[in-house]
């Protein structure tokens, strides 16, 4: 038995976190993003329409990279920026990415005492190229152990690519994982169909969360905190789990 199993009996190994919704608050799209289609010369409500349309292939990277997809946009919006109007609208989505990313305020002090536990941790989100970025400047970065973007991937949750990837890095077997997630992309059907414990993270605040593919289907425990969702997820097992 290693040393981790040896104190914890029973309990995951460790553990893969959403981010968005899970390890922030809910996000919207703030009034920061009203610059990107002003900068492009293009309709707001058209442009955010793009982008919800597009969210899944963005997400892995179908497009290109970060200026590629923001060209991409313009394309399909029958704009045609100048390339220093281009770079200025990725510049300015990016901030206002930035600027709806606000982590939650138990995110730092639930992660840093997982890790003085012992346990591996992971962010497995489905994100586009603001996030890797970002990422980089928040305080819980080194924190995680892995990050894995789908952006980097290819492919989005609830896809096995995702969580298999996290695992690899982490040198763990999915059995040995639980995954937190508010249910964005199925991400938590995704998970138990490797055998990895899910648990939702059903925070009151996420009723106003930008969310795309709800997993409708998952039945299985939630809670309403994430620390709360945390100790669930790794309780010993057997533990007393739907």
């Amino acid at each position: 038995m290693d040393p981790y199993h040896s104190v914890y009996p029973g309990s995951p190994r460790a553990l893969l976190l959403d981010f968005y919704g899970t390890l922030t608050s809910a996000c919207t799209r703030g009034p920061a993003h009203d610059l990107v289609p002003r900068l492009l010369g293009c309709d707001p409500a058209e442009y955010r329409a793009v982008l919800d349309t597009s969210f899944y292939p963005r997400c892995r990277a179908a497009y290109g990279d970060a200026l590629e997809t923001l060209r991409w946009i313009a394309d399909e919006l029958g704009v045609a920026p100048s390339a220093s109007r281009l770079r200025a609208a990725q510049a300015a989505r990016l901030m206002a990415v930035r600027a709806d990313t606000r982590l939650r305020p138990e995110a730092f002090p639930t992660l840093w005492q997982l890790r003085r536990r012992g346990v591996r941790l992971a962010v497995v989100s489905d994100c586009a190229w603001e996030l890797p970025e970002i990422m980089r400047s928040l305080p819980i970065t080194h924190l995680i152990d892995a990050k894995v973007f789908s952006v980097h991937v290819g492919h989005c949750k609830p896809r096995p690519e995702m969580y298999l990837t996290a695992c690899e890095q982490l040198g763990v077997h999915p059995r040995d994982c639980a995954f937190v997630g508010d249910g964005g992309s199925r991400e938590l059907s995704g998970a138990e169909a490797l055998g990895i414990r899910a648990i939702r993270l059903s925070a009151p605040d996420l009723v106003d969360h930008l969310v795309f593919a709800t997993d409708d289907a998952f039945t299985g425990p939630a809670a309403p905190t994430l620390p709360a969702a945390t100790a669930l997820a790794l309780a010993p097992t057997p533990a007393t789990l739907p």
